[in-house]
């Protein structure tokens, strides 16, 4: 995500930070940050972790590197996908908290 400098039009944050909301939006990918969060791992690691299809994780993998949340990297045929931005870790972790507090639902 990207920072606003103090003389840009305030209303851009708002813009940013729905966006940033948006891309967070889906179900999977919080499944997807929530397990990368125990450690990299490849898309096959991901597919049994979360049981669903190649096609619909690797979709949801490019979004989140997109949005800079996830970065990759290469090691042979296989790509290594990681936490590239804390901030929305801890931002995931707090709103789960919160929801699964409100729910008295457990929380991993």
């Amino acid at each position: 995500m990207k920072q606003l400098l103090p003389d840009q039009d305030p209303d851009r944050l708002f813009d940013l930070a729905a966006e940033m909301f948006r891309v967070m939006s889906a179900p999977t990918r919080l499944k997807i940050i929530s397990h990368l969060c125990e450690g990299e791992k490849n898309v096959s690691e991901l597919i049994a972790l979360i049981q669903t299809s190649q096609p619909n994780i690797s979709q949801h993998l490019n979004t989140l590197h997109e949005a800079g949340i996830v970065g990759r990297r290469r090691e042979g045929v296989q790509i290594y996908y990681h936490i590239a931005n804390d901030r929305i870790v801890a931002l995931c972790r707090s709103l789960c908290g919160i929801v699964a507090a409100d729910a008295q639902i457990p929380h991993p």
